[in-house]
């Protein structure tokens, strides 16, 4: 397995996070959650045992206690510090979780996936802590995330130094998690994908923004040169040349897949075996059916 991730710096950079906390940097976790808490207001069945995983401020875990659908969640983080109304968080890493098989009747993951060095290792262990007809629930930023960041920086190093390294993660396209889902075994596996465009005056409160999430570039083969006024200064330039509004803002985009998928039970719904249909298509559609030459 390829290590991608610095493991250790991806849970420095969530503690520095927290304790530096900028409530307004936090919109997209809480746009997760609201999406997520809606979801699963629409599911016809209550969930007696429900984790969190990696949520952060816990604001995901609130809003499905809101929704009246689960009767306790539990929360997984990184630090004890992520504590949430006083309850401390059970401590684990993203990639080692303290799940008991066949233990959780719901688990949510609110943007930290994207995140996981063996992530169908990690969704494995999720499908295996789920009881049967137990529902998987994830926030994971896709393809498209921070494109027109990741384009001005490798433009701008490239411009003045003759070379470029990686300063934005590769994120997963949308496609590629369904068949994650369906290769961890989980069953009636769904994916889609939502895109926000968040405007800012400059590069810099978008950067700010982003290490007040936790999201510092984490790259186990990142670029450890430290990097000057200049170049920051002509990736500004760029941003504004290439990805800027009439008013002068610039555009950040993050397009986050919604995921959802149910460990097996016999009670789900199964496809049907090809050739064994017993009304014709043309009979369903009350159409007439025309053979070609």
């Amino acid at each position: 397995m390829d290590i991608l991730f610095d493991e250790a710096l991806i849970e420095a950079n969530r503690r520095r996070a927290w304790n530096r906390r900028d409530d307004k940097a936090l919109f997209l976790l809480d746009m997760a959650a609201e999406e997520l808490a809606d979801r699963l207001a629409i599911v016809e069945r209550r969930f007696e045992t429900a984790i969190e995983l990696h949520g952060a401020t816990g604001v995901t875990a609130r809003r499905l206690t809101e929704t009246g659908k689960i009767d306790s969640i539990q929360r997984i983080e990184t630090d004890a510090r992520f504590e949430l109304d006083g309850q401390l968080p059970q401590v684990a890493s993203m990639e080692h979780l303290p799940l008991t098989e066949a233990s959780a009747n719901l688990i949510v993951s609110p943007l930290a996936l994207h995140l996981t060095n063996d992530t169908p290792g990690t969704l494995i262990q999720i499908r295996r802590a789920l009881k049967p007809d137990g529902l998987f629930l994830a926030a994971i930023p896709g393809s498209g995330t921070l494109h027109e960041l990741r384009n001005v920086l490798l433009a701008a190093e490239a411009e003045l130094t003759g070379g470029a390294s990686p300063r934005v993660i590769p994120f997963a396209d949308v496609r590629d998690v369904g068949a994650l889902l369906q290769r961890a075994g989980f069953a009636l596996p769904v994916t889609d994908a939502e895109s926000y465009t968040v405007r800012y005056d400059s590069i810099f409160p978008l950067m700010r923004d982003l290490r007040a999430m936790g999201m510092a570039n984490p790259l186990k083969d990142r670029s450890r040169k430290p990097l000057n006024r200049a170049f920051f200064m002509r990736a500004a330039e760029l941003y504004g040349e290439r990805y800027s509004d009439p008013d002068g803002r610039i555009r950040a985009t993050f397009s986050i897949i919604y995921v959802s998928g149910w460990a097996p039970h016999e009670s789900q719904q199964k496809p049907l075996k090809p050739g064994s249909a017993k009304v014709r298509l043309a009979d369903a559609l009350k159409t007439t059916e025309v053979k070609l030459s």
